[in-house]
């Protein structure tokens, strides 16, 4: 029955217009109920909701997940980024290479997200992360086919990686209470394990010592990266890289008269400045009237005379190498030589920085009143020829809470890939110290957790041992991988490890992959170790990324949004402003 709004004598409806029902219905001309539509979205607004768009969004993590898996371990191979600006990227750290891919879907972005996270948090790992959160997805995608609800996945995720977190603390071996030769042999296995997955693997020893001397010559509360100066010089070998234990700096833009300086000193004394040293000249509407012409000899003089009061004040001091974060002219440099001091202007932020912690001089911003106490100094200062490239060095300095790495290397793209392999080991070697805490690598951990998870599994009621034990089988990934890129039957090798694992007397705790052989290995034995911070990081924040992942139920893409003047955002393809698209009552647009 069809009620109208009016009172008790219905009304014959108007011909041809639809008439309204109590049930939110419409009669249309011809009889035919309806639905009215709803319209919330702009037009042009794409919806994607239901299990299809969770599969979808799993199916685009695992395709970006492909892209790293290769990277993975000593045997790991190395990929190779061109971008549209022609600069070429060869690397193998997870997180350099999810940057550089630019992925544009929304829901894999939050795997380049957790891969910087890792590596700001830990600085390694970044491979494993993401690897770990895209076998999580794998491995929940059969249920979520099955029709299992997310949140059950959800839940029994966040209890399992609580779980393996757990078990990593508990298998953690501490390095405190070690004396300091002990503790610094510890650190470099720590680093060299880092290294070996690098272009650098095959000089690890050499930069494992390298990043350890680095990383102690730092200030031991702070322990600022920082503080960690690297250079890098094309040209020699591998072998030819060098620490200094102080600071190191190219040398700066320099005028006529830098040649005449001296280029060595014993117990210097450093003035820093943050101060020009040159003639300045006048602003561009400057005006002088002078009534009587020998009066402008006199202002001549005057800027003469400001600026040989300034050198004369900087000798005077007492300082024999003088730095300026800005430039030092080639009167001052002249004039600096001719009495046997060295200056250097323009002196990077960084390096200058890195000289006052060093030196323990304090940036001066005027010459007036300079104190001896304000005057850095070191053991000795050279300048030295280091390929096509003269440094600065600073060494054997008394305050020095600072180091500088000079890299050296045949191709530009090789030494920006040992800078950042070295950084990754520095972070390691840093964590190592903070968190004293390592425990075995080579897949030997993912194994026992894996196992562990197993054996809770069986105590656990319901559908959640199913989940449980597919988070379990996902970490096997780990070890899986390395025998993959190692060229090795994986199989063959997990079945041998999951029998070590399953020794109930735990002496095939530490076993894992070895990548030489092709068999097992007591990783721990073999020094192949990590920070358990390492591991604890990777597994907290891939179960976050795959349950961010796994709740998301629907995406909306909303259309071309328009700019603060109400035009649309210039898109390639799409319309121009308000002369191609309508003139909403401004006018036809200008013709092009």
């Amino acid at each position: 029955r069809t009620f109208t709004p009016s009172a008790r004598t219905p009304k014959q409806a108007a011909p041809n217009r639809p008439t309204a029902t109590m049930a939110g219905l419409m009669r249309m001309p011809n009889g035919q109920m309806i639905q009215p539509q709803i319209v919330l979205l702009r037009e042009g607004t794409d919806t994607s909701q239901g299990k299809g768009q969770l599969i979808s969004n799993i199916n685009a993590c695992m395709a970006v997940v492909d892209s790293v898996r290769t990277t993975l371990g000593p045997r790991g191979l190395d990929k190779l980024v061109h971008d549209e600006r022609g600069v070429t990227t060869i690397s193998n750290d997870g997180a350099t290479i999810m940057k550089l891919l630019d992925i544009v879907h929304p829901a894999a972005k939050s795997l380049v997200d957790i891969a910087r996270s890792q590596d700001s948090e830990v600085g390694d790992g970044t491979t494993t992360v993401v690897l770990l959160a895209g076998e999580f997805l794998r491995e929940s995608k059969p249920f979520v086919e099955d029709g299992v609800h997310p949140q059950n996945i959800i839940k029994f995720f966040r209890q399992a990686a609580m779980l393996a977190v757990a078990r990593v603390k508990e298998l953690a071996v501490s390095i405190e209470g070690k004396n300091p030769a002990e503790k610094a042999e510890l650190l470099k296995k720590c680093a060299m394990t880092t290294l070996s997955s690098k272009l650098v693997g095959g000089e690890k020893e050499f930069f494992g010592q390298m990043c350890v001397d680095a990383v102690m010559s730092l200030d031991q509360d702070l322990l600022d990266p920082r503080m960690i100066g690297i250079k890098k010089v094309m040209g020699g070998a591998m072998r030819e890289s060098f620490l200094v234990d102080g600071v190191a700096f190219k040398k700066t833009f320099s005028y006529a008269g830098f040649e005449q300086q001296p280029k060595y000193f014993d117990n210097p004394k450093v003035l820093c400045l943050n101060l020009e040293l040159e003639l300045k000249s006048e602003k561009d509407n400057a005006e002088v009237r002078l009534t009587d012409p020998s009066k402008y000899q006199e202002i001549v003089d005057a800027e003469w005379n400001i600026i040989y009061e300034k050198l004369d004040k900087c000798v005077a001091c007492g300082a024999q190498i003088i730095l300026s974060r800005l430039a030092i002219g080639d009167l001052a440099t002249q004039y600096f030589a001719d009495r046997g001091l060295f200056c250097a202007g323009r002196v990077a932020e960084d390096d200058l920085t890195r000289v006052t912690k060093a030196t323990g001089a304090k940036v001066q911003t005027t010459v007036n009143n300079v104190t001896p106490d304000q005057l850095g100094t070191c053991e000795v200062f050279e300048e030295k020829q280091v390929g096509n490239e003269r440094f600065n060095l600073f060494r054997g300095c008394p305050a020095s809470k600072t180091c500088t790495m000079v890299l050296r290397g045949g191709a530009e793209q090789f030494i920006e890939e040992a800078a950042r392999s070295l950084n990754d080991a520095i972070e390691i070697v840093r964590r190592a110290v903070k968190n004293a805490a390592i425990v075995p690598g080579g897949g030997a951990i993912d194994m026992e957790i894996s196992r562990h998870l197993r054996d809770y599994a069986r105590g656990v009621a319901g559908k959640g041992q199913m989940f449980i034990n597919a988070f379990a089988k996902a970490l096997e990934v780990i070890p899986r991988q390395l025998c993959d890129n190692s060229g090795f039957d994986a199989t063959d090798v997990l079945n041998k490890l999951r029998q070590k694992h399953a020794l109930g007397n735990g002496e095939g705790v530490n076993f894992g992959v070895d990548v030489n052989t092709g068999g097992i290995m007591d990783t721990y034995e073999a020094f192949i170790w990590e920070p358990s911070l390492v591991k604890i990081n990777a597994i907290g924040a891939a179960c976050e990324a795959t349950c961010l992942i796994l709740s998301i139920d629907e995406t909306v893409r909303n259309p071309r949004s328009e700019g603060a003047d109400g035009q649309p955002i210039h898109a390639p393809g799409g319309r121009g402003g308000r002369g191609g698209g309508r003139g909403r009552g401004r006018g036809r647009g200008m013709r092009r």
